[in-house]
């Protein structure tokens, strides 16, 4: 493994080069735009503005072309590293089952201590639970020694981390693998797969019916269908504050504590995507893909036909006045929608507690001796499948089917990255966990969504927004713009008649904001002196991994 930790280091170099290369896309965004505004003062039949407009031009071009050959062949570069990082730890020794010997790498295998650590108590750590002697065996392994080391070494730091990701050990992943299960409740709902760069999964389409015939006749050729659908690698991600105290603890409690934190938050982020994922930059939720009313323009020619599924399955059933057989008889109907011929697994049925509750109570029966049953007891009655509570979801809705027939690709590498600055006064440090996945309905009609309110389904559901790469602009003052300003709109007219002061504010604070005018920067804030004619101001504004640029041309009056 030495080897495989050399190469995780070398791929962390790369990447920072290749963060310092994307910084300075903005550059040539802000070079061109002044480009541009030089070619429109060249004096017509002015050979000499002409040649060098076209010089700078040709300079600019050669430029941008080697910036953008550097880029692709540092992240062709980085591919190739981490295909060989994941098949040297594929290809990494495991343990032997009389135990590791002294020195010898221990992979997170839980079943060699058959301990379930799906079903251990909430209350209960899952590093905790391991014996003594593999919580021992684990910390000594160089990997984890490692990670430990760098991760307190981020304490002491007075800045944020840049492109300084930690690789989590290989053990732990086992590990945080299977704790997720315990704070997420549709992980063990779905057909996982884990993979590696983009997942293509082969899925049957068109399955024939066999054909009967006479003991000794000839057989029939059936002819089978076989579609795919293509996966990609999006990134869930959250951070939370750690205690400095706790990072100055032994290393067994640090362990067993990154382990819970990094399972519970990408665990609750996970349920929340498989069912309401946008599709852009996550998982495609079911509820999302149900909703769809037509195919998106990038829907893949080898995967299984596009169905309009909003109307079959999306259903509102039910209200205050229906209860008893009415209402059971609608709620069977509902789900009766969920016809599949390719699934293998059982139902589940996603809701809140208070959606929950209500069928409980149109489940209302009295015993002869007076005792309220509700015969509801984690399954839904009649329908059949287990019932599962997320809070998160709108009143009145129930979302649920096959879930082997959502595939979710789960990406190794999941990866930490530290800030002290963030809650300095606080004495705590800020660490970021990262997973990538991607996932989507496999067979949409396996799934339905039912609102028993007779109201409509929700089926758009707000995410946290991603602050972290917001590149929009709040307002820009000292101009009157044309059109009004919005800040999905980047390009605007305004009039200038005297000198005067224009600034531009972030949407999100510390984003970077450069002003530029008639090729020049000027200070943000600062006064704006305007020139015969009309000269574009450019306002370049980063965040995180994002950019946007603002132009307005401005008109001296």
């Amino acid at each position: 493994m030495l080897k495989a930790l050399m190469l995780r280091r070398s791929i962390d170099a790369k990447k920072a080069e290749l963060a310092a290369l994307e910084e300075k896309d903005a550059e040539f965004v802000t070079r061109e735009a002044a480009l541009e505004a030089a070619i429109n003062e060249v004096e017509p039949g002015n050979q000499e503005q002409e040649a060098a407009v076209t010089a700078e031009i040709e300079t600019f071009e050669n430029e941008r072309t080697a910036h953008q050959g550097q880029k692709q062949a540092l992240t062709e570069e980085v591919q190739h590293m981490e295909d060989e990082l994941e098949e040297l730890e594929r290809s990494a020794p495991k343990p032997q089952k009389n135990g590791p010997k002294h020195g010898e790498k221990v992979r997170g295998d839980m079943h060699m201590e058959n301990i379930n650590i799906r079903a251990l108590p909430r209350n209960q750590r899952a590093f905790d639970a391991l014996s003594s002697e593999r919580r021992a065996a684990i910390l000594a392994q160089e990997d984890t020694k490692t990670f430990l080391a760098q991760l307190r070494s981020m304490k002491g730091q007075s800045r944020a981390v840049t492109g300084g990701e930690l690789t989590i050990p290989v053990v732990f992943l086992d590990l945080i693998a299977q704790n997720m299960y315990r704070y997420s409740k549709l992980l063990n709902r779905v057909r996982i797969r884990n993979v590696s760069g983009e997942a293509r999964q082969t899925i049957a389409g068109t399955v024939p019916e066999a054909v009967w015939t006479e003991m000794c006749a000839a057989i029939n050729e059936l002819t089978f269908a076989f579609n795919q659908i293509t996966l990609d690698g999006y990134k869930v991600a959250g951070f939370v504050p750690v205690c400095n105290s706790l990072l100055e603890d032994n290393d067994v409690n640090l362990a067993s504590w990154i382990v819970e934190m990094l399972s519970e938050s990408i665990g609750l982020a996970m349920d929340k995507a498989i069912l309401y994922g946008k599709g852009v930059g996550m998982l495609l939720g079911i509820v999302t893909r149900l909703a769809q009313q037509s195919a998106p323009a990038n829907y893949p020619a080898n995967a299984p036909a596009w169905e309009d599924l909003h109307t079959s399955n999306i259903k509102q059933i039910g209200g205050d006045s229906v209860t008893g057989a009415a209402f059971w008889a609608a709620l069977v109907e509902a789900t009766g929608n969920t016809f599949t011929r390719y699934s293998r697994g059982e139902q589940f049925w996603a809701m809140n507690s208070k959606t929950y509750a209500k069928l409980k109570s149109k489940l209302i029966t009295f015993t002869a001796t007076g005792d309220i049953v509700a015969n509801i007891f984690g399954v839904l009655p009649i329908v059949n499948g287990d019932v599962d509570i997320l809070e998160f979801m709108p009143d009145g809705d129930i979302v649920g089917g096959y879930g082997d027939l959502y595939l979710l690709a789960m990406r190794s590498g999941m990866t930490i990255e530290s800030s002290r600055e963030v809650q300095f006064i606080q004495d705590n440090t800020v660490y970021k966990a990262c997973q990538r996945a991607d996932g989507q309905p496999i067979i949409p009609g396996a799934f339905v969504a039912i609102n028993i309110n007779n109201t409509a389904v929700t089926t758009v559901m707000d995410f946290a927004a991603d602050t972290a790469n917001d590149a929009d602009l709040d307002n820009i003052t000292g101009l009157t713009l044309t059109p009004n300003f919005d800040a999905d709109v980047t390009a605007y007219t305004a009039t200038m008649s005297a000198a005067g002061a224009v600034a531009a504010a972030p949407a999100q604070a510390g984003a970077d904001v450069a002003l530029a005018y008639n090729g020049k920067n000027v200070v943000n804030g600062g006064t704006l002196t305007p020139v015969t004619g009309t000269k574009d101001l450019v306002i370049t504004v980063k965040r995180g991994n994002a950019t946007k640029v603002y132009t307005v041309a401005v008109t001296k009056s």
